[in-house]
């Protein structure tokens, strides 16, 4: 059981010492800047000079969209795996999975009837 643990520590061990070395080398080889011009710190934007701010509005539809997306992904990554072992678990795992499913559905409706769905 130890043995375990000390293969755990050692794997970390190398890993980090892998990025610190990789780090440090990177750091040691890389172009050192004669100057620093106005050009180098400016914003790049496909070869043309930036118009206007770098922050703009967007709609907030957009948002609420990726949000209800996020939600409903999120159930499916809890429903696959619960199909997979209802045989198993029974009424248990279906009354739970039911009332899970059953307060995604009311959040749902309610946002249809708040009016958040529509496009326009």
């Amino acid at each position: 059981m130890p043995s375990d643990y000390i293969t755990v520590a050692v794997f970390i061990a190398v890993g980090i010492l892998f990025v610190v070395i990789t780090l440090a080398f990177s750091w040691l080889v890389r172009e050192k800047p004669k100057e620093i011009s106005a050009d180098k710190v400016s914003v790049y934007e496909c070869g043309a000079r930036p118009i206007g701010p770098a922050w703009s509005q967007y709609y907030v539809r957009y948002y609420i969209f990726a949000l209800i997306f996020v939600v409903f992904d999120v159930e499916a990554v809890f429903l696959f795996p619960w199909a997979l072992v209802l045989g198993q678990l029974r009424l248990f795992a279906f009354v739970e999975m039911a009332v899970f499913l059953a307060v995604l559905v009311a959040g749902l409706y309610y946002a249809w009837r708040k009016g958040v769905l529509k496009w326009t």
